[in-house]
């Protein structure tokens, strides 16, 4: 069988009646060029069949025109919109995304690997890295942005928001619309969740409000069944309970899911309040409040922070708050 020749740079410049310079710079920077001449290259390409050589490129300019995503897409669906926005902002530009396996990152393989490549850059979901992984991330040859939360120790640069703080605000909203027994609910008490639950206690503490059996939490991950468990099982823990913050918007609905099962009236006998505020919360048939977190905008920013960097912004730590918004709906909306 005769081998089928691979279309070099050179091939679509002939074709698109160019220079390989300009179909060079088309590709790296398409807003330079103008929309008529990125359409002939794009044509050209098209037709040719041309796919760029990464490994070339990245031996001629130092790096890959690759930005990872290190992220827990299968088991936290709020990244999802983390990843929506990060799409949409590398849409227009030459640079492709590649996910990486957290649960191997942790071990340092898989991150060491991607690292090794040339990446242009690399988004790493919330903060708690540490050994091997923090190392890594601190020495990585390209810009490094944590998404979703912030502390005052980043990396290299962050955009997020405070969870501690955005439990705080939802506990104190509890107490505002007349709830006197709230209880903290959460997937797994994993460093993340207990930011959460310490803002919540520094809240209800203030308020002679907090109990540590209106605590609860599993081993599991976010899942509207798992919600419905840990609302029966906190209700027989404590049943005084008559309202509960929890930590994703899918225990929330367990949790409604449930509070009906038991013929428990949501608001009046227990006021349930999400958070993430997902369109399942909002269109819930009975509405959810929530904590509006701002994921799509840390996506979109997170991208243009490394392209920044890429461009020549200067090098330091960086870190973007936000903030959050609490979305009041019915479900704790108590009768006077």
């Amino acid at each position: 069988m005769a081998k089928v020749q691979k279309a070099t740079l050179a091939d679509v410049a002939a074709e698109a009646d160019v220079s390989a310079i300009t179909v060079s710079r088309a590709l790296r920077k398409p807003d330079i060029v103008s929309q008529a001449l990125h359409a002939r290259i794009d044509a050209a390409i098209q037709k040719l069949g041309y796919v760029p050589d990464l490994a070339a490129r990245a031996l001629a300019s130092g790096r890959t025109d690759v930005i990872g995503l290190m992220a827990p897409l299968t088991t936290e669906p709020a990244y999802t919109d983390i990843l929506r926005g990060i799409m949409a902002s590398i849409a227009p530009t030459p640079h492709v995304i590649q996910l990486i396996d957290p649960s191997q990152a942790g071990e340092g393989t898989a991150l060491r690997t991607f690292l090794g490549s040339k990446p242009a850059g690399l988004i790493v979901a919330g903060i708690d890295q540490v050994g091997t992984t923090r190392d890594l991330l601190a020495n990585a040859p390209c810009p490094v942005v944590q998404v979703m939360e912030i502390a005052e120790d980043p990396i290299d640069m962050m955009i997020g928001l405070s969870l501690q703080e955005a439990a705080q605000g939802a506990a104190h909203y509890l107490h505002e619309q007349g709830y006197r027994k709230p209880g903290f609910m959460a997937a797994r008490m994993t460093p993340a969740a207990n930011r959460q639950l310490r803002g919540f206690r520094l809240a209800t503490e203030v308020t002679g409000t907090f109990s540590e059996a209106r605590v609860m939490a599993s081993e599991g991950h976010p899942a509207v069944t798992l919600g419905a468990k840990l609302l029966a099982d906190l209700l027989t823990q404590a049943p005084e309970l008559d309202a509960v913050f929890c930590t994703d918007d899918a225990l929330a609905l367990g949790a409604l899911f449930e509070a009906r099962r038991q013929g428990i009236d949501v608001p009046a006998a227990l006021g349930i309040c999400g958070f993430h505020d997902t369109e399942a919360a909002a269109s819930a048939e009975l509405a959810l409040t929530s904590i509006r977190t701002r994921r799509y905008e840390m996506g979109t920013d997170a991208v243009e922070m490394v392209l920044d960097r890429l461009a020549g912004a200067p090098k330091g730590r960086k870190v973007i708050d936000l903030g959050f918004e609490i979305v009041p709906r019915a479900s704790t909306a108590k009768p006077a």
